[in-house]
């Protein structure tokens, strides 16, 4: 009995990769490309072309490494630790690292990933591990046609699309801040310190790692390479400062948050010491019962009242007398100051 083939997971992509591939010629539509060959794919002759591609495939890496020409810096940044946003020269092309935000983003510091880009005059190789919200916006808008001059102005498009991104992470975590701030101020923040410590881990990961470097931006629109046009490196001028507008505000939601983390570690304190104040009543409160006690308790002669028939009533009046006169000092300590 013959035995059938187990299929094989392509994870979204071709046989070596590929997630999708466009040809851009000067005035004409997208076009996309249909397969990888054992080469990069011949760009149009006023024009280039962009293949993005899945690292989570096992064949999309060694296809890179043998049949893209990419520098050393690019495949050496596939497996280095830190991640920083960056666009610096490679050459005589450009290469830059991208941290977005995953298509399962839930508020969560872990929920943000890599995308690797290599720019050349006639040729952009994209990378990514986990589907990411940015490039895909890309892709769908040049799936729709939107032309794109240049590879540099896909890169602006993509920073543009990833500064988009960002703006709604923030609106969206400010309008859960606003819920999550009139509970505290209504009193109701115990159940509210561990999202504000969540909010707060995600806006320091994506200040610490979506701010793009700004030594390697710098230098790399001060002394681009030779085939960058001057409206490219404008429009990339705005796209990092639209970036630069997003951040702070990713800035002032971080602030924010801390203010409100103030706040209801504040009142958390109060609580405490309101708790702490009538523990503390109560042992005063019950001092006299027990020093009564202890005192009568003592098995020696010359105990006050031993014989007398009303020697309890009378110590009883006594204990009542001191308990009511310690509550009476307690009633006019809590109470609020004219």
């Amino acid at each position: 009995m013959s035995l059938l083939p187990i299929p094989v997971s392509s994870y979204g992509a071709d046989a070596h990769g590929l997630v999708c591939g466009y040809r851009f010629a000067a005035g004409l539509p997208p076009e996309p490309v249909e397969g990888l060959g054992a080469g990069l794919p011949p760009p149009p002759a006023e024009g280039f072309v962009w293949l993005h591609f899945n690292l989570a495939h096992a064949a999309a890496e060694p296809w890179l490494r043998a049949h893209a020409g990419l520098g050393e810096l690019f495949l050496e940044a596939l497996h280095e630790g830190t991640r920083s946003t960056r666009i610096e020269r490679d050459g005589d092309s450009l290469f830059a690292v991208l941290n977005d935000v995953t298509f399962d983003f839930g508020f969560d510091a872990s929920d943000v990933a890599t995308l690797w880009l290599a720019v050349g005059p006639r040729c952009v190789v994209s990378a990514r591990r986990h589907p990411l919200r940015s490039v895909d916006r890309l892709r769908m808008a040049v799936k729709r046609g939107e032309p794109l001059g240049s590879s540099v102005a896909l890169l602006d498009h993509l920073l543009r699309d990833q500064a988009d991104e960002l703006q709604a992470i923030v609106r969206r975590a400010a309008e859960r801040l606003d819920e999550v701030e009139d509970a505290v101020l209504a009193g109701h923040h115990g159940r509210h310190g561990g999202e504000l410590g969540r909010l707060r881990r995600l806006a320091v990961r994506l200040q610490r790692l979506l701010a793009p470097e700004p030594s390697a931006l710098m230098r790399t629109l001060a002394k681009p390479p030779a085939w960058v046009a001057a409206s490219d490196l404008q429009h990339l001028h705005r796209a990092s400062e639209e970036f630069a507008l997003v951040l702070r505000d990713v800035a002032a939601l971080q602030e924010r948050i801390k203010l409100m983390q103030d706040e209801a570690a504040t009142r958390v304190a109060e609580e405490n010491n309101r708790s702490l104040f009538v523990l503390t009543m109560v042992t005063v409160l019950a001092l006299p019962i027990n020093l009564v006690a202890g005192l009568m308790g003592m098995n020696v002669g010359g105990i006050p009242l031993a014989e007398h028939p009303q020697g309890f009533w009378w110590m009883l009046a006594v204990i009542g007398g001191l308990t009511l006169g310690i509550a009476g000092v307690v009633i006019a300590r809590l109470r609020p100051r004219e």
